[in-house]
């Protein structure tokens, strides 16, 4: 006997199968997850680096352009961009769904590490990444706060010791520190007919002296 013919002989059975199943529906469909991003693990990774002085113009050239060369070699990249500032150039490497963020910070170091042989000799620090993702919100907010010891001091602790640890923490991708105390000298050079200058000193002398002091 097929569906049909049973559908035909019990009328009544069979509507009230088809309203179960709908009424089953409605219920299912109204406990259905809704999320306003979807889950979508699409890693990416950004990677930073400064040349104080330099203009937009010479740090895309310099900085950006031999990072942008050994970062677009990595497997499975699918976009690759960057903006450059005075100073400072940043570059958004973002790979194929569901490649394994860590795995792809491996690979991103070590084409940090090919492209420092053309780079800059003069960089303030080595280009650094952090990991990130469009879906991926702040999970912890922590203030530091003391009575007896001064802000600059309470700021140091925030970025060598605190955000150290945080960032150790499996499944931690990044850890930003903000409004941090910096310290700061402010130098003033003479000009060349002001008392107590010296002629063999020029401006271009005194950046790599501070650096030293």
């Amino acid at each position: 006997m097929s569906v049909q013919e049973i559908i035909a002989r019990r009328p009544v059975g069979a509507s009230l199968v088809a309203i179960g199943i709908v009424l089953l529906g409605a219920l299912a469909y109204g406990q259905l997850p809704i999320a306003l991003l979807p889950t979508v693990d699409a890693p990416t990774i950004t990677v930073a680096a400064s040349l104080p002085g330099a203009s937009p113009k010479t740090i895309a050239a310099t900085v950006a352009a031999p990072l942008e060369r050994q970062l677009g070699r990595i497997a499975g990249v699918t976009e690759l961009t960057s903006y450059s500032i005075y100073g400072r150039t940043a570059i958004t490497v973002q790979f194929e769904l569901g490649r394994n963020i860590d795995h792809a910070a491996n690979d991103v170091q070590a084409a940090i590490n090919a492209a420092a042989t053309d780079l800059p000799k003069d960089l303030s620090e080595s280009p650094a990444f952090s990991k990130d993702n469009p879906t991926m919100v702040p999970l912890l907010h922590l203030a530091l706060t003391s009575d007896t010891l001064p802000l600059e001091r309470v700021s140091d602790y925030a970025e060598t010791v605190v955000a150290q640890k945080l960032a150790t923490v499996e499944g931690v991708a990044v850890v930003n520190v903000d409004a941090a105390e910096k310290s700061a000298v402010r130098v003033r050079a003479t000009g060349p007919c002001e008392p107590k200058s010296s002629p063999n000193v020029t401006s271009r002398m005194m950046p790599p002296a501070i650096a030293l002091w």
